[in-house]
């Protein structure tokens, strides 16, 4: 009988990126930077979040954005024309960031002094949630007209997040979106997760979000001493 070798490749793939971004992370506590790995689906409002994120905090803290898209730069010009060091990540049709993805684009933005660095991922629930990018926390965005269904259909995406940021809370009127059953759906996956209702559009909400990532930027911060 012929004898043959099975490689597992999707495995394979893991433990490297694991590897690799388990090395990125050691040397962003080395830097003393932060990397926030935002997470969702198309139109929750992640560029709207990030710019109400950076008005928060851009006195306290220096911030430079990744913006990874499929094949556009339209965020990216966005982010730029709100003075914050951006740059775009084209990923040639991947669906994900990788950890040696997102080291490359980290070395593009000549992060050396940022405290805060925020990598707005590809929109999708899929991919992303499935490699680790080497960032210190994870966080998605779930807006309210997107249902409140969607732990049961993408539990991965919210059992690998630090935080959920619930947005588009000022359409609640408009949408049947139970806010009690998103929050006990995913405390089963994930007790750990903090959830945050915010309006990326009102800034309702965006003190109790800014309040979580400055907490979680100084603690990394002294990890580093």
């Amino acid at each position: 009988m012929e004898q043959y070798k099975v490689i597992e490749i999707k495995k394979s793939i893991f433990e490297d990126n694991n590897r690799q971004a388990d090395l990125f992370r050691e040397e962003l506590k080395k830097r003393k930077t932060f990397l926030l790995n935002l997470m969702s689906s198309p139109g929750s409002g992640k560029t709207t979040t990030i710019l109400r994120t950076i008005e928060a905090l851009r006195n306290e803290m220096k911030i430079g954005v990744l913006e990874a898209d499929i094949d556009s730069d339209v965020d990216a010009g966005t982010v730029a024309g709100a003075g914050t060091k951006v740059i775009q990540l084209h990923t040639g049709g991947m669906c994900h960031l990788d950890a040696d993805m997102t080291r490359q684009g980290f070395n593009g933005l000549e992060a050396e002094g940022l405290d805060l660095v925020i990598l707005e991922n590809i929109g999708n629930l899929i991919c992303p949630a499935e490699f680790d990018t080497g960032a210190v926390k994870n966080a998605m965005i779930l807006s309210v007209p997107e249902g409140d269904d969607k732990p049961l259909k993408y539990p991965l995406m919210f059992s690998v997040v630090d935080v959920l940021l619930i947005n588009k809370i000022d359409a609640k009127d408009y949408f049947n979106f139970d806010f009690e059953a998103v929050k006990e759906r995913v405390k089963k996956l994930n007790p750990d997760i903090r959830v945050i209702p915010v309006s990326a559009k009102t800034g309702e909400g965006m003190d109790q979000w800014a309040a979580w990532l400055r907490e979680q930027v100084e603690n990394w911060k002294d990890r580093g001493n």
